[in-house]
């Protein structure tokens, strides 16, 4: 069976374009490597041209997300794999394709009407390196995508179906909670490379589709030094500094501009498909990753914060 690569890039609408920029270069790290003529920014991390890009939009929320592949064949064979279960796929136009810096460029939507991409050939750009605009060692990407990021859907199963089933990723584990009322509140790790997941999703007490995208760093020293800036620029955290119980990844959790949330992190395992045998979690941590903020697993949105 086809599956995808990796998950190559990811395309976010927000509000507040000038905020962005300032959270992506100043906190974050990323560089703006080229501006769309609306104003979206391309921000890069790596030799690729781009791995997210920010455009001005009202959803403050996830507008695709691109799985990337080696080559045409292998696109191909995933794009019938939805089209032979009754995912309506397109076909982009040259142009559109273009506007990624890929290749070619297949369009669908996932089964929780998130808008999917599959491309293969995005841009390198070897002769102009990656240049952050703060001092940071780098972040971990190559053939392992961008990063990871944790989606809120509405039925667990048909988008376990559809991810492990049709686009070819493989379970990596669960994180199984109880909840007040006597049921369970699960989150699903799928990964499609090394990297522990690079799709995770759960039915979430929140609006957003977007929960978080995570940022790997080479360092854990880039990732302490960002949690000091982060609380003396009294950027909102969501959780604290911590090590999950699964991934192993230690990181934390810092509100962005649109309203959901960065994880910044150093380390976390990897996966030998050969080896590797499907886990599930009781606990979401070995240590740390305190909420406070809007949390995953709070069965009640948290209360508005009270007036001074």
């Amino acid at each position: 069976m086809a599956g995808v690569a990796q998950l190559g890039y990811v395309g976010i609408g927000v509000s507040n374009l000038d905020a962005w920029e300032q959270y992506a270069t100043e906190v974050l790290g990323l560089q703006v490597y080229r501006r769309g003529a609306d104003g979206s920014l391309f921000l890069r991390m790596d030799e690729f041209h781009h791995r997210i890009v920010v455009h001005p939009d009202p959803s403050d929320d996830v507008l695709y997300l691109g799985w990337g592949l080696p080559n045409r064949q292998e696109m191909e064979e995933v794009a019938g794999q939805l089209r032979a279960n009754g995912f309506t796929v397109t076909e982009a136009t040259r142009e559109e394709a273009r506007s990624r810096n890929v290749i070619e460029l297949l369009k669908f939507e996932d089964p929780n009407g998130v808008p999917s991409e599959l491309f293969y050939g995005l841009e390198v750009c070897y002769p102009d390196p990656f240049n952050s605009p703060r001092p940071i060692s780098g972040f971990v990407t190559g053939n392992m995508g961008l990063g990871h990021v944790l989606l809120n859907v509405q039925d667990v199963e048909s988008n376990l179906k559809f991810y492990r089933d049709v686009l070819g990723m493989r379970e990596t584990d669960y994180v199984i909670r109880p909840t007040s009322d006597g049921g369970e509140a699960q989150l699903v790790f799928m990964h499609c490379n090394p990297r522990h997941h690079s799709m995770a999703f759960g039915k979430l007490p929140i609006q957003k589709k977007l929960t978080h995208i995570m940022l790997q760093l080479e360092s854990y020293d880039d990732v302490g030094i960002t949690y000091d800036m982060v609380q003396e620029r009294q950027i909102p955290l969501v959780m604290t500094i911590g090590k999950h119980m699964n991934d192993h990844m230690l990181s934390f959790y810092m509100a962005n501009p649109s309203g959901w949330a960065i994880e910044y992190g150093y380390g976390g395992r990897q996966v030998d498909d050969a080896t590797w045998e499907v886990q599930y979690h009781a606990q979401g941590d070995i240590w740390g990753h305190k909420m406070v903020g809007p949390a995953y697993f709070r069965e009640e949105p948290a209360p508005a914060p009270t007036a001074a």
